[in-house]
């Protein structure tokens, strides 16, 4: 029988939610604070979990990644009292079945939940049907549960050729993702075509990407394919789509629409069967407000999206990326395998990233030509700006309490994670509060400055309780 778990500190509502789900057969477990509520989740299988927002001991949208992440992966539908839009908008983005309020009927909470539990028995089914079949994921390493959700959106676009629209901070691994939908896909042994669009002079763009006759054009000394042609049964991936010159913007719409176009100086249509990858750090819904971006080509672009997190949101992963980085390059330079201390695994967890996977694996790879013909790696082999940071941030944070010993007063110190925590959750909330500030709390703009999704913004803001309004 389907397993529920009820996250709500109203006795009234755990008891309705109960007999709601034992009247269907199913089994129910009631929990009246968060941490009572994720142990549950931890230590049971649960298919659905009902989770309350206002919790007397946090938010439980702040809650939903932990309850994702426990061993059954749980449907999660959100209860709330308060009905908020970008609160919505966060549980959905977050994973979230469903966002319901308290007020609605019995049968549409019914409705929801059965609902769940389908879907829920029919991925199952798929999961088990293609079991054997193994997801390439080359250099993408890591296990975090933010990671592991890019990882699933990958399999499903596996599925199909709609077009993927992949977002994040710069140094991420757009391309990395961008070859792994195309390694995953049945067009896997055809072209993967790259498209830099910041690279892409615009005397030349046509000529680059749709071909051109011999004789077209002053040096066009023989007929070419173009980029597009070359992506032929293939994918064509266009990095960084945000700097695409507005002026080729409509004449590539309608060859994503048709898959047709015309070389320069031909009077023939020439096909091209590509599927599309497309990725970008900017802001292209501020770009479009701006007239800078055309709105019909991002609903284009926008058919199956891939948001990558930052490193410093999957900080679990950093051990499983120093190890394969450290021995890919021993074995590229002909090295040893190197170890590395404790302190230097803390110190790379505790550093903030700004330049995100493309700067950590710069990082490893300058720290082992310093530290070449030493076997273990320590912090001292790291750049000095990282340790300068982290060092800085350890006497800027650190707070202490007195506490006496065998009589004598010393320094109570918190765990390390917990100090680690508290290092970046300041930091954060201070960058959160400038970054208002600068941008005169316009959301769309605090957005281009800081590289952010809307939706990400909302909820860093929520969290520390910033205001967002003028």
């Amino acid at each position: 029988m389907p397993n529920i778990l009820i996250i709500d500190d109203d006795d009234m509502m755990c008891s309705t939610l109960t007999t709601l789900v034992e009247r269907k057969g199913h089994i129910a477990t009631s929990c009246m604070t968060l941490k009572e509520g994720i142990a549950a989740a931890n230590q049971q299988d649960c298919d659905v979990v009902f989770l309350d927002v206002k919790m007397p001991d946090g938010n439980g949208l702040e809650a939903l990644p932990k309850i994702e992440a426990c061993p059954s992966s749980p449907e999660v539908i959100i209860m709330t009292g308060y009905g908020d839009p970008n609160g919505a908008e966060l549980a959905i983005k977050s994973g979230a079945w469903d966002y319901i309020e308290k007020g609605f009927s019995v049968k549409e909470i019914t409705l929801s939940l059965e609902r769940a539990l389908q879907y829920r028995n029919e991925k199952k089914e798929v999961h088990q049907a293609r079991k054997a079949a193994t997801l390439k994921r080359e250099e993408i390493i890591g296990s975090s549960v933010s990671l592991k959700g890019c990882l699933d959106l990958i399999a499903q676009s596996a599925e199909s050729d709609a077009n993927v629209f992949i977002t994040g901070e710069t140094g991420t691994g757009k391309e990395l993702f961008a070859r792994a939908v195309h390694q995953n896909s049945r067009r896997s042994k055809e072209n993967f075509v790259v498209v830099d669009c910041t690279s892409l002079p615009e005397t030349l763009v046509e000529s680059l990407l749709f071909g051109h006759e011999k004789g077209s054009f002053t040096g066009a000394d023989k007929a070419q394919d173009g980029l597009v042609r070359q992506a032929h049964k293939g994918t064509l991936f266009l990095d960084e789509v945000g700097e695409l010159p507005l002026s080729l913007q409509k004449a590539f719409l309608r060859v994503l629409q048709e898959h047709r176009f015309r070389p320069l100086g031909s009077n023939k249509e020439v096909e091209s069967d590509f599927r599309l990858v497309a990725a970008t750090n900017r802001d292209l819904d501020e770009m479009v407000k701006q007239g800078k971006f055309r709105s019909d080509l991002l609903f284009r672009l926008r058919s199956f999206i891939i948001e990558l997190p930052p490193l410093r949101d999957r900080r679990e992963d950093i051990k499983d990326l120093t190890r394969f980085h450290i021995d890919k390059f021993c074995d590229r330079y002909g090295l040893p395998s190197k170890g590395f201390s404790p302190e230097f695994l803390d110190t790379l967890s505790s550093y903030s990233w700004p330049g995100n996977v493309r700067e950590f694996v710069n990082t490893i790879d300058r720290t082992l030509a310093t530290a070449r013909f030493e076997q273990t790696l320590f912090p001292k082999h790291l750049p000095s700006h990282i340790r300068v940071q982290v060092a800085q941030s350890s006497m800027e944070t650190t707070t202490t309490e007195d506490t006496l010993v065998d009589g004598k007063q010393v320094q109570r110190l918190p765990k390390l994670q917990e100090f680690r925590d508290t290092i970046y959750a300041q930091a954060e909330k201070q960058y959160l509060q400038d970054l208002m500030e600068v941008a005169g709390k316009d959301i769309p703009e605090a957005c281009r400055i800081s590289g952010l999704s809307q939706s990400r913004l909302y909820a860093l803001l929520k969290k520390y309780a910033i205001s967002r309004n003028g």
